[in-house]
């Protein structure tokens, strides 16, 4: 019965078009809306909406949060987070989920920045004032986004941003999504430090080799995979409600196989 219902749900899906390259794979990190190697800092007060992870750092690592294991000490929970908080120090199964899930985000920044044939260096590398169709951009020096900026596409349409350095967005700029265009589908890999200036707004999910910071009152609607530290001043993050149907299919095509 539950084949059947799968098939006839990869049906539907495949029957949706979509424009801009292949959905990046986040697997289980995709279940986060934060997850560092090597540790996460609020200022209070954050909000952050989904779960928030730590691996192969352990909870000491997750400042400013005040955490309260729950009773099993799977987890813990904060009063700046909607969701749940993992780390690598936590008791069985965590360590070894978060080890998985460490794996796939790093298999997911791979595919992002190794994906071929970008259109290369659009704006110099300044964002400001542009305007995205789907498609891959790759810029082989610091972005920067010192004017809004606008990605346009609908909600199955997939931006992939490569960037070799640095990531800036400037003071109270923002991004915004027209057309229908998700964050979900939009997917932003930096092999340099992101920084998100105070009261700016991101969209996408961010695959950060380096750090990441958001500075005071800023805020992001998407999920921030980073490979070293995360720093919050008083930001939001909230994780996408909408899941890119592609990614939806490739992780049921695997579970028929």
């Amino acid at each position: 019965m539950t084949k059947f219902v799968l098939i006839a749900a990869l049906g539907a899906i495949a029957s949706v078009s979509a424009a801009g390259p292949a959905a990046v794979i986040l697997g289980t990190a995709g279940t986060f809306a934060i997850l560092s190697k090597s540790g996460i800092d609020t200022v209070p007060t954050s909000v952050i909406t989904g779960d928030i992870g730590v691996s192969p750092i352990a909870a000491a690592a997750i400042t400013g949060f005040n955490l309260k294991l729950d009773s099993t000490n799977t987890s813990a929970t904060a009063t700046q987070v909607t969701g749940s908080v993992y780390a690598s120090d936590y008791k069985s199964p965590t360590p070894a989920e978060l080890t998985v899930t460490i794996g796939d985000m790093e298999t997911a920044y791979t595919d992002a920045a190794t994906r071929p044939t970008p259109i290369l260096d659009l704006g110099e590398g300044d964002l400001g004032g542009l305007t995205f169709v789907p498609g891959l951009y790759k810029f082989g020096s610091d972005v920067t986004i010192p004017t809004d900026c606008t990605i346009n596409g609908s909600s199955t349409d997939t931006w992939i941003f490569q960037v070799t350095g640095n990531l800036i967005m400037a003071a109270n700029m923002r991004i915004t999504l027209i057309g229908g265009a998700k964050a979900s589908n939009i997917v932003w890999q930096v092999a340099g430090y992101v920084e998100v200036l105070a009261g700016a707004h991101m969209e996408g999910i961010l695959l950060v080799k380096t750090a990441a910071h958001f500075r005071t009152g800023s805020s992001l609607n998407g999920r921030i995979l980073a490979q070293t530290a995360v720093t919050l001043q008083s930001s939001t993050v909230t994780q996408p409600t909408q899941t890119d149907l592609r990614r939806i299919l490739a992780q049921t095509a695997d579970i028929l196989v």
